[in-house]
């Protein structure tokens, strides 16, 4: 008898375990992408493209106060599916209308949390979210990245020496490290997007979006597993100033914990983009699938724009009867430039005031005359502040500002994405919306969906841009440049600053404070204005430098910040890359290399068939291999057909005008 109760109550037992163990399935649209869930113990997920593993299974969970883990040991109360095929504007983005066409699933479980994946013909996401009805005390989220081999990685590794203590203090300006997963740095942290290379061409980028009142995912290696694992920014209890100039605000203590919130609410998308070919990163569209719509009603004062900027070639202007720096003179001198080329914005940089007190003005600086020169002119006035001074009282300084008509504010010296900083981010947003006034958001984490929620935020930097000429000779830029369309961008804008006039040779190249220099050619600088995507593109030479090349400075003035169509041509990671953009019925076409010249084809099948348009081309010159500013101008007639090789020299590019034919 003892016998048969013990049988029974094992067979009870894997009865049990066996109901307890389900398994769910979701697929892409086009059927290529799978992804299988299995709610046992644990929740995991994995990801198959075609018959290639693209992620193995990978655990997903969230601890919450009172050690409730949300995924551990989970009971599914029901499973519900959907598909959505529909598409949305978007009206300063790199296209008019955003295609969005997924399968979803949902799972509701017990304890009033679900998880929802979506599977899109190229990537797949899932979210956690909570409908309780007390707030919420969010202590860690488990992010487990598995793979199924050693595949090689493009990383950005945080390297920030300003508290090595804190890796989390960053200003998110990282190169891409080419390692494999098992050569992940011991001991560090690496910032989002990152891409991981498979085999048969393809390749994923790990981003997220929807980042709000939460913190920016990280991740580390995985020591027990081939892969990656979450890390996160407690959230700050103590600061104190340091960093830069004393402003930066630098963690002293943090809690145990990552966020107090809401108990019924959304949380960040975790992403996973697949691509069977480069080229299509490049026009990649995630992250605005997957963020919150505008709740902006009017939108009609955002103007996207170019900006004549002064900081990058620090104010050096000449051939004047004025002493050239931070004062009313030199800035009339750049608003009347920026009048003459259409170019819509200047900014004043730091110090057009006190760094600590942005209401008290540089007595050099005559702010409210330079308002209404430029008003006359047609040239708005973008206000350069540290996180830290605006957010002293950012109510009342931005209604100050606006009220005196100032367009803007550059922000700069975030360096953070813990919950605080996200939500300071979203606030300070907020509140310039109410005041009608655009944002760029320099020193900044990389985007994460927010510039379609607040599209008066135009730029993000995120990205080791420009202005690292000036202190880094030894930077590999042009690889780097032709590698960020494919990984940084896909995340949303970038604030890299293009439009250095004077131009290097890998030889030749050396750093410069007053005359800054860029690696590559002319032709790479332009071409950056169509490839790079910024709301709010900066031109970062001088007014001088660019009136000595006007050719140059019309095609960049000309060329547009926001475009109704992309179309990414051909392209490999790290090496080079060809865009095409199109506004109203014009195109504009940007191609770049790295150190190593080459020869492309453009294919100009994208134009309207049976048109004829005219094609303003400026292409590297015979002799840009050793002078880099040698280009070649010229303008030829093509259509759809037309098919054109063109040769890229070391760090060279391509950059193109076409216009339809009366």
């Amino acid at each position: 008898m003892k016998k048969l109760s013990i049988i029974l109550l094992v067979l009870i037992v894997n009865l049990s375990f066996s109901q307890k163990k389900q398994e769910f399935t979701l697929k892409s649209p086009n059927g290529k992408i799978e992804v299988r869930i299995l709610v046992n113990d644990k929740i995991t997920w994995t990801i198959l493209h075609e018959k290639d593993i693209i992620l193995s299974p990978s655990a997903m969970s969230m601890t919450l106060g009172e050690n409730q883990v949300l995924g551990k040991e989970a009971v599914v109360l029901n499973s519900k599916t959907a598909t959505v095929n529909t598409s949305f504007e978007s009206q300063f983005y790199k296209k008019k209308s955003v295609k969005n066409n997924y399968n979803q699933l949902i799972l509701n479980f017990k304890n009033d949390f679900s998880i929802e994946y979506r599977a899109f013909d190229d990537g797949v996401a899932y979210r956690f979210n909570t409908k309780k009805k007390k707030d919420i005390t969010v202590k860690s989220e488990e992010v487990v990245l598995n793979f199924d081999q050693d595949y090689n990685t493009l990383m950005p590794y945080v390297r920030d020496l300003r508290n090595p203590k804190d890796p989390y203090i960053s200003s998110f300006e990282a190169h891409y490290e080419n390692k494999k997963i098992s050569g992940f740095a011991k001991d560090t942290l690496a910032f989002l997007p990152f891409l991981v290379d498979y085999k048969n061409h393809k390749k994923a980028v790990f981003l997220e979006a929807n980042l709000e009142d939460y913190p920016g995912l990280f991740v580390t290696n995985n020591p027990s597993k081939s892969g990656f694992e979450s890390r996160f920014s407690n959230y700050p209890l103590q600061e104190k100033n340091g960093g830069f100039n004393n402003i930066n605000r630098l963690i002293t203590e943090r809690a145990d914990y990552l966020v107090q919130t809401k108990g019924t609410r959304n949380f960040p998308w975790r992403i996973v983009v697949i691509s069977e070919n480069d080229s299509a990163l490049a026009n990649n569209d995630m992250v605005q699938k997957l963020s919150e719509p505008t709740q902006i009603k009017d939108l009609s004062w955002i103007k996207p724009g170019k900006v004549a900027w002064d900081w990058w070639n620090d104010w050096n202007i000449y051939n004047i009867d004025f002493k050239a720096g931070i004062n009313t003179e030199t800035y009339k001198y750049y608003i009347d430039f920026a009048s003459k080329n259409k170019v819509e914005y200047v900014v004043l940089d730091e110090g057009w005031s006190l760094e600590e007190n942005i209401m008290q003005h540089n007595p050099n600086v005559d702010l409210e005359a330079l308002i209404a020169y430029g008003k006359e002119r047609n040239v708005g006035i973008i206000l350069w502040s540290s996180w830290m001074a605006l957010t002293k009282n950012t109510d009342g300084i931005l209604k100050n500002y606006a009220d005196l008509g100032i367009k803007g504010f550059k922000v700069d010296f975030l360096d953070r994405d813990d919950a605080k900083m996200v939500h300071s981010v979203y606030d300070i947003a907020q509140k310039a919306a109410d005041h009608q006034l655009l944002l760029d958001f320099h020193g900044m984490y990389k985007p994460t969906g927010i510039q379609r929620t607040f599209p008066n935020i135009l730029n993000f930097e995120g990205v080791k841009g420009l202005e690292n000429n000036k202190w880094t000779p030894n930077d590999d830029v042009p690889t780097y440049d032709c590698t960020i369309p494919f990984i940084r961008m896909m995340a949303g804008p970038m604030d890299y600053t293009p439009g250095a006039m004077r131009n290097a040779t890998k030889s030749e190249f050396k750093s410069s404070h007053s005359n800054p220099m860029s690696q590559g050619t002319r032709c790479h600088q332009l071409a950056l204005y169509t490839i790079f995507e910024a709301p709010l593109q900066m031109m970062a030479d001088s007014p001088t430098a660019y009136m000595k090349e006007q050719e140059s400075t019309n095609f960049i003035a000309k060329t547009p910040t926001t475009f109704d169509e992309t179309a990414a041509l051909d392209g490999e990671v790290g090496k080079f890359v060809a865009i095409t953009r199109r506004k109203n019925t014009t195109w504009y076409l940007g191609a770049i290399t790295n150190w190593d010249s080459r020869d492309i084809t453009i294919d100009f099948s994208f134009l309207e068939k049976g048109k004829k348009f005219e094609a303003e081309i400026f292409s590297d010159g015979l002799n840009a291999d050793k002078a880099a500013t040698d280009y070649k101008r010229e303008i030829i007639t093509v259509d759809a057909d037309t098919k054109l090789k063109f040769h890229l020299a070391n760090g060279g590019g391509l950059a193109a005008v076409i216009q339809l034919k009366n």
